[in-house]
């Protein structure tokens, strides 16, 4: 997350009242950080505290590895009309990978330019996307990618759209 908000390991130490070499063990999950500390790093990454925490019902020798259909951290409503889930067992390595139901005329009608290399396979549905000013019309079986460029999208079939969505770096 402090990647993809182009934070530096310096100013995110500051903001939290840490070291550097702190917060660098903490991205590398070698220290745990107290519930403090991840109270102070929500608040500088602008996040809710409960990013930090994946499902611990996952077997020991599975977490960082492993999840279960049934233990997917749900991500919520990231814009109006879609929900995602969280595919990658946490966001701690250099891509996140999500399942996104976008909703039935769900749409994203301003542009969104992050500094991230996106790559989208939809499973199912139809989603209008245009990258940068480019439009296009893709459907259950076609994929799509972009890099660091402004993206919009809606769906204007009568079904939810499903895509798997992969992400880098993490910015969720």
């Amino acid at each position: 997350m402090r990647r993809a908000r182009q934070m530096t390991l310096s100013s995110v130490a500051l903001a939290v009242g840490r070291s550097i070499g702190w917060l660098s063990q903490v991205e590398r999950g070698l220290t745990e950080p107290t519930i403090e500390d991840l109270h102070r790093l929500a608040e500088a990454l602008d996040q809710p505290v409960s990013r930090f925490f994946g499902r611990p019902d996952a077997p020991a020798d599975e977490r960082g590895h492993i999840v279960r259909a049934g233990s997917r951290r749900t991500l919520g409503t990231l814009a109006g009309g879609i929900v995602a889930e969280l595919l990658s067992p946490d966001l701690a390595g250099r891509f996140e990978m999500l399942r996104v139901v976008f909703a039935q005329g769900a749409e994203l009608t301003e542009p969104v330019d992050l500094a991230t290399e996106d790559a989208v396979y939809i499973v199912s549905g139809t989603l209008e996307v245009w990258i940068g000013d480019q439009p296009f019309r893709l459907a259950g079986g076609d994929s799509f990618r972009f890099v660091d460029e402004p993206i919009r999208w809606r769906n204007p079939g009568t079904a939810p759209c499903v895509a798997i969505w992969v992400i880098a770096p993490p910015i969720y």
